[in-house]
């Protein structure tokens, strides 16, 4: 399958501020999330991407368009708008302080059992479930790996560019973690998260890389289009992907 790079976007005033933005109209990227955004396609233009693809919400769009704007001149990329990428919708959550939030029964649920919570209903912002808001984004992400390997090849890179929750259920999701579990994994805006699925199983390659380093695939790309991967993992950990992939068999490396 193509190979996905999980993006979350910069910080917004919202998130400094500690409100918890959902759905909320006009919020974009504030000074630091504007140098993150760049950054974080600095990073990735070593490795030309497919496509682009994000959440429809004001913040995720001008990351992607950060990310977009690094890449190499030559190097044509799509850019799509995916709207089982946006945010969790909080309903009447939406625009409120977490301090506030926190003193509401509903955040201990939140915290400890998430896959029970459906959020508040409102005149102004949708609400949905946590396990709806799962059960989206997961499909999303699969849909499009099939897309992009259905016109780009086996190996393809394309990056999804999202929130800090869902890309959470994502993560969770990959990794066979139950919904009720995905508050242990941390997603800081402007991370990077590696997902690769395999006919096998998917590989969890990098989770909330803030680094500075460019994130260079190469790699990877060429042995997944090349000799594919058969979802076998290389027992004792293998050499690394710089000498042949993080997955795939561990002898000739074919499926």
């Amino acid at each position: 399958m193509a190979i996905c790079v999980l993006v979350r976007h910069g910080r917004t005033q919202a998130n400094a501020d500690g409100v918890l933005a959902g759905w909320s109209p006009g919020l974009g990227l504030d000074e630091t999330g504007a140098e993150q955004a760049r950054r974080v396609g600095a990073r990735l233009a070593a490795t030309p991407l497919a496509a682009v693809v994000a959440s429809p919400l004001q913040r995720c769009q001008e990351t992607a368009a950060a990310v977009l704007a690094a890449q190499p001149a030559d190097h044509p990329v799509t850019r799509h708008t995916e709207e089982g990428l946006g945010e969790a919708r909080y309903g009447a959550w939406t625009g409120r302080p977490l301090k506030e939030l926190a003193d509401e029964p509903l955040w201990r649920a939140v915290q400890d059992e998430p896959s029970s919570v459906t959020f508040p209903a409102d005149d102004d912002f949708a609400h949905e479930s946590m396990a709806d808001m799962s059960a989206r984004a997961v499909e999303a992400i699969r849909s499009w790996d099939e897309r992009i390997e259905a016109e780009h090849g086996p190996g393809a890179v394309w990056a999804a560019v999202s929130h800090g929750d869902v890309i959470k259920a994502i993560l969770a999701d990959a990794l066979a973690t139950r919904l009720d579990d995905f508050q242990r994994i941390v997603v800081d805006p402007a991370s990077i998260s590696l997902v690769h699925r395999t006919p096998g199983r998917p590989f969890v390659l990098r989770t909330n890389d803030t680094g500075s380093d460019p994130v260079d695939l190469t790699a990877l790309v060429t042995r997944v289009a090349q000799q594919g991967a058969s979802g076998d993992a290389e027992v004792g950990g293998g050499a690394g992907q710089s000498a042949g992939g993080a997955e795939g068999r561990p002898d000739d490396r074919t499926t």
